[in-house]
């Protein structure tokens, strides 16, 4: 997984947020980027989430 920013680029579609800030973040939740969308933001801090198909696939 590598961060850009607020956008995180993710090779699996179940993903969990929990803001990255330890005590400071938010509950953590689980989250599916969906086929078709390949992306999701987080309801809590806006983290955008970009679904990549893995290089060996």
């Amino acid at each position: 997984m590598k961060k850009q920013g607020d956008t995180i680029v993710v090779n699996v579609r179940h993903v969990s947020c929990d803001g990255g800030g330890g005590e400071l973040g938010h509950p953590k939740v689980y989250l599916d980027i969906k086929e078709g969308t390949d992306e999701i933001l987080c309801p809590y801090c806006s983290r955008h989430f970009v679904f990549e198909t893995p290089e060996d696939e």
